[in-house]
């Protein structure tokens, strides 16, 4: 029995919508409140609008992914990876190009209602229309487009900027009103734990993403190497969360995300030790849960210092 017989319209939605991935993009949200809070300029009405544009953008990059990689033939049925909507035949290309319209109107509404409620100055408005903008294309050309940048392995470093530095250091400035290049050591841990996120992702289909021109990081690496980056992802990001308490917080609450170490070794050495793609496929949500439990540990941890 084939896919599209057994999912429904809204099952389809749901797994091109996928969910699961929003609590990541919560969490750079929530550690850069947290940092705020830290210091005494914790705004929750602006932290909120923050975590409700970050999920609208996360959702858009979803769509958009889901678009470019059915129309450009890259998702096909011997892929490991689950099938979503338009690879099942259950959402047409117009069906999702609606969608993704009517998602990018929200993030406009969001987004704008964030700026006009935190910002102060008109650079600021500026300045974050800009960003806001900036953001919007890059969750829709990771795979759409004529010349797709996650075609060409420069999807880890746009998770880095995106996850990790203009989310965590925006949401900070967006409720302190200044820049504190302090900031930045948390931001690219986050920035990090979300590349490992997508490279997990990549380390699973990099067979098929191989033989349908999809050259990820991954791919360009190669399957070992990319499992070497993989582990050095995974220990850059608790440098940066440590030297950021080492330095700054004089309290042991802030060394909680430490507790996460032992999920981030065990995740790590399993990759390492597993040389297949099929063996990626429950790393991915393995990763997803290691990543948030140590941005959320830090954030606790920041919060009670």
């Amino acid at each position: 029995m084939s896919s599209s017989t057994t999912t429904t319209p809204a099952r389809a939605w749901l797994e091109s919508l996928r969910p699961r991935t929003l609590p990541l993009a919560f969490a750079s949200i929530v550690v850069g409140s947290a940092i705020a809070a830290w210091q005494g300029s914790l705004k929750p009405g602006v932290a909120l609008l923050a975590l409700l544009t970050a999920g609208l953008l996360q959702i858009l990059s979803n769509l958009a992914n889901d678009y470019g990689d059915a129309v450009k033939g890259s998702d096909k049925e011997d892929r490991i990876g689950p099938l979503r909507g338009m690879q099942k035949g259950m959402i047409t290309q117009s069906q999702m190009k609606r969608a993704l319209m009517l998602t990018v109107v929200l993030i406009a509404i969001s987004g704008c209602w964030l700026i006009a409620v935190a910002c102060e100055k008109p650079s600021d408005v500026v300045g974050f229309l800009v960003l806001g903008g900036l953001a919007i294309v890059a969750a829709i050309t990771y795979t759409v487009g004529t010349k797709p940048y996650g075609y060409l392995g420069l999807g880890d470093i746009s998770v880095l900027v995106f996850f990790g530095w203009l989310s965590v250091a925006g949401t900070y400035y967006l409720q302190t009103h200044t820049f504190d290049s302090v900031v930045m050591l948390p931001a690219t841990a986050c920035g990090l734990l979300a590349a490992a996120v997508l490279n997990i992702n990549n380390l699973r289909d990099i067979e098929s993403d191989r033989a349908n021109g999809k050259n990820t990081l991954a791919v360009r690496l190669g399957p070992q190497n990319a499992r070497y980056y993989h582990a050095m992802l995974l220990i850059a990001a608790v440098v940066c969360f440590a030297l950021f308490t080492l330095l700054n917080l004089h309290s042991l609450w802030g060394w909680l995300f430490v507790l996460a170490i032992p999920f981030l070794y065990r995740h790590g050495m399993r990759v390492l030790r597993d040389p297949t793609a099929v063996g990626m496929r429950p790393m991915l949500e393995h990763m997803v849960k290691a990543a948030l439990l140590a941005n959320v540990l830090f954030a606790i941890g920041v919060v009670l210092s």
